[in-house]
């Protein structure tokens, strides 16, 4: 478990904010659009939804954005970066891309949980560069070679 910083900004005030369940894996992130203005997705559209929410991640870690499986199940609405990264030294408002893949127009209202976000540690490479790489039995094989 890690310790996050976080502001509400004025139009997140109010929303709910946690987990659905003990053992769920990702916050659930609340639409903080205006109770008068809910924010309607054309099919085949997207927008930027916010959250009312900034945070402050631990160096080292990310939080990731993705998508709710209800909400892409059930209307066909995902996280149109999936997962979208927000980098520790990010502390602007935490918005989310979401994108409509159905046949019918989207809205998102108030306190909507439109995404889920998971805090992970980050690992970075020190890059190597060489002439030539290992043989592997699958060699330069891509998108599908190993069969289905």
């Amino acid at each position: 478990m890690i310790n996050v910083s976080l502001t509400r900004l004025p139009h997140g005030e109010g929303l709910a904010l946690g987990y659905a369940t003990a053992s769920a894996a990702g916050l659930d992130l609340p639409a903080a659009v205006a109770a008068d203005e809910p924010v309607t997705i054309a099919p085949w559209s997207r927008a930027m939804v916010p959250t009312g929410l900034a945070i402050a991640l631990p160096e080292g870690f990310e939080a990731q954005v993705r998508p709710r499986s209800g909400l892409a199940a059930k209307h066909g609405v995902t996280v149109l970066n999936a997962p979208g990264t927000i980098d520790a030294d990010y502390r602007g408002e935490v918005k989310v891309i979401l994108v409509n893949l159905s046949e019918t127009p989207f809205t998102v209202a108030r306190g909507d949980r439109i995404a889920q976000m998971v805090f992970a540690p980050v690992t970075t490479a020190t890059l190597v560069e060489v002439t030539t790489l290992d043989e592997t039995a699958r060699g330069e094989g891509g998108f599908g070679s190993t069969g289905r």
